[in-house]
């Protein structure tokens, strides 16, 4: 488990350097006393582990930029990759405020470091942003401008680069919206935005927060997160934690409609990773607890295995059904 005695700790990502597993968290200060305030107040912190269990933290990666500036409000959920040039890129979201002052616009940042400690923002604009040809910008519909928490990874084909972002269409009902949005680049430097990799659905969500998508024992799978607050009317009757999805590929596309529960509310901001023996786990933030609806914590890595069509996940206390 990873927390920290002033803080709450919630979204992450992993890098591995072959030698150690480095984790990069969101996290502030419990002196806000409400665990809502932390959003705006989130930090990027580093720790690093040899088996995924005992962490020691070291220096902050990120903090949010002086304004004006993309990520003036917050810097959120992101990815790391290592570049064929050898150079640690830090793909992040950046937040800031709307004109209206209530709502927030998000877009993507890219920070880079030679040996995962120390980062420099590449620049003081956006490298993406929600593309309204396919993706819905502000809307009355909808509490912010969705576009955040992208994960990276390369072309199964060796063919550049793909960028998967919580985003939702411009078309659907409000609380189904929430699709894969996808990006491309040939170099991790300049990024083409695409159409989406997913549909929207009245049977699905409002978004799908820190997705994932892996091939774990041979079959590919998308991961995600939403709470029943933000999900369709069909959703509602689970209270919402981490979700998967089926996959045909890496890059989709994927069955959101048909996504089914790896966890109940009380995880949140799952994250597959392989260990050092080849086996696949998956971690989470510990989100509600029996004696606080906000916990703030990260978990022991939990196995995951196939059940049929279904990826389960041990001791998450979820039934098949």
């Amino acid at each position: 488990m990873f927390s920290l005695p002033d803080s709450w700790v919630w979204d992450f990502w992993f890098a591995d350097d072959g030698d150690r597993f480095h984790l990069f968290f969101l996290y502030a200060s419990r002196a806000l006393k409400d665990p809502e305030a932390r959003h705006y107040r989130a930090s990027i912190g580093h720790a690093v582990s040899d088996d995924l269990t005992d962490w020691t933290r070291v220096e902050d990666a990120l903090v949010r930029s002086d304004a004006p500036a993309f990520d003036d409000l917050a810097t959120w959920t992101g990815s790391v990759v290592r570049g064929p040039d050898g150079l640690w890129r830090m793909f992040y979201t950046g937040s800031t405020r709307a004109a209206d002052g209530v709502r927030n616009i998000q877009s993507i940042g890219l920070a880079t470091s030679p040996d995962l400690v120390t980062w420099t923002k590449a620049q003081t604009r956006p490298i993406l942003a929600a593309d309204p040809r396919w993706y819905e910008t502000l809307s009355p519909l909808w509490h912010d401008e969705a576009f955040r928490d992208p994960w990276v990874f390369a072309d199964p084909g060796g063919d550049g680069w793909h960028m998967l972002i919580t985003a939702r269409a411009r078309t659907g009902e409000p609380f189904g919206r929430g699709v894969v949005g996808h990006a491309v680049s040939s170099d991790l430097v300049r990024w083409e935005p695409q159409p989406p990799l997913s549909a929207p659905s009245p049977d699905g969500f409002g978004q799908l927060e820190v997705m994932q998508t892996e091939v774990v024992d041979g079959r590919p799978v998308l991961i995600f997160s939403c709470l029943a607050e933000h999900a369709s009317v069909a959703r509602r009757g689970h209270s919402g934690g981490v979700w998967a999805a089926p996959a045909e590929s890496l890059t989709g596309p994927f069955d959101v409609a048909s996504a089914y529960p790896l966890t109940d509310a009380s995880l949140y901001s799952g994250r597959l990773v392989r260990r050092r023996d080849g086996d696949w786990a998956m971690l989470a933030f510990r989100l509600e607890g029996e004696r606080s609806p906000f916990v703030g914590e990260i978990t022991e890595p939990l196995p995951v295995a196939w059940d049929g069509d279904r990826l389960v996940v041990a001791d998450a206390g979820v039934r098949l059904g």
